[in-house]
């Protein structure tokens, strides 16, 4: 069987605002349910926040049902990385003997360590480029005029989804 998979990957800016959303299958089209979901998790982050000092690695934020689980990761500048998990198993190609869609009993915080390692590294090699300007995702800005970061975040877009079709609980 294939695992638990990635069904979807958030970057929220240090003032909650979303930065970035990559939706992986087959979760496509369930945009407003992810954006909802990706906004009830900073409430926890806040919670963890004001209550202990926390690391980076937050792990389990919360079990939304049976199937999902939102796990985060927060970087010292206030930069939050969520990963939604879908933990029942994908259909097993055919020929294969073993029960489809049945549920994985969990992950460790430590399994998801890579993965927001990574993400961190895609992020800060987007901050160090000197072409991109955080400040163009502005919504004026973006209307105005096409800029050089555009492709920089198409570039960043392309690594956040690389990393979510890559990454599997068997790996």
């Amino acid at each position: 069987m294939s695992g638990s998979k990635i069904a979807c990957i958030g970057v929220i800016g240090k003032d909650d605002d979303p930065l970035h959303i990559s939706l992986f299958p087959p979760y496509e089209d369930s945009t407003v349910e992810f954006s909802f979901l990706l906004n009830s998790c900073l409430d926890i982050f806040d919670i963890r926040q004001k209550q202990t000092s926390i690391d980076q690695d937050l792990g389990l934020l919360h079990a939304v049902d049976e199937r999902l689980a939102a796990y985060g990761w927060l970087t010292n500048t206030g930069i939050k990385f969520i990963i939604v998990m879908d933990l029942v198993e994908q259909p097993a190609p055919i020929g294969n003997k073993e029960p489809k869609n049945s549920a994985v009993a969990g992950l460790r915080d430590s399994d998801l360590k890579p993965v927001f390692q990574a993400l961190q590294t895609a992020y800060v090699q987007l901050l160090q480029n000197p072409f991109y300007s955080p400040d163009d995702r502005a919504p004026i800005a973006r209307a105005a005029t096409p800029t050089a970061s555009m492709g920089l975040k198409t570039k960043f877009a392309t690594e956040i989804k690389r990393i979510g079709n890559v990454w599997s609980s068997g790996t």
